[in-house]
């Protein structure tokens, strides 16, 4: 059974990341750990760390990525919520044996760490829902 061992970081989409920092920061206190682009999700992030979960400010990069679609949509807001696995491409394996739906049918890579998205949302409140494992790693971006 795939379980959830932790929450791994949470994504809000964000129209302006420097207004959005600036208020994250200054009512929050929250401190910068690093931005990257990535350019596979058309997105430019601020990651802070708030304990051990991440929150991640997202920007995209062009208005036709899925985050530019999701503010189109929705407006700013909660994007999704991110679990760590001990396996993810066990459990994607796991979600097609059990005849339930993910958007990745193999994992996607990105600094160190495997991810994949379960679909669809509604299923989960709303929430796009994203598993992972590996170690995170901003010097392989």
């Amino acid at each position: 059974m795939v379980k959830a061992e932790k929450i791994d970081h949470i994504c809000i989409a964000v129209k302006d990341l420097a207004k959005a920092r600036r208020a994250y920061e200054d009512r929050l206190g929250l401190e910068l750990a690093f931005e990257y682009v990535a350019e596979s999700e058309s997105i430019k992030v601020a990651r802070y760390y708030v304990g051990e979960v991440a929150l991640e400010l997202m920007e995209p990069t062009r208005p036709d990525s899925e985050v530019g679609r999701f503010l189109k949509r929705r407006g700013e807001g909660l994007f999704l919520i991110s679990y760590r696995v001990a396996d993810v491409e066990a459990a994607l394996a796991e979600y097609r044996v059990k005849g339930e739906k993910t958007i990745d049918q193999k994992p996607r890579r990105l600094m160190g760490i495997r991810y994949a998205f379960i679909h669809p949302p509604k299923d989960l409140s709303g929430v796009l829902t994203e598993i992972l494992d590996g170690d995170f790693d901003p010097q392989k971006l």
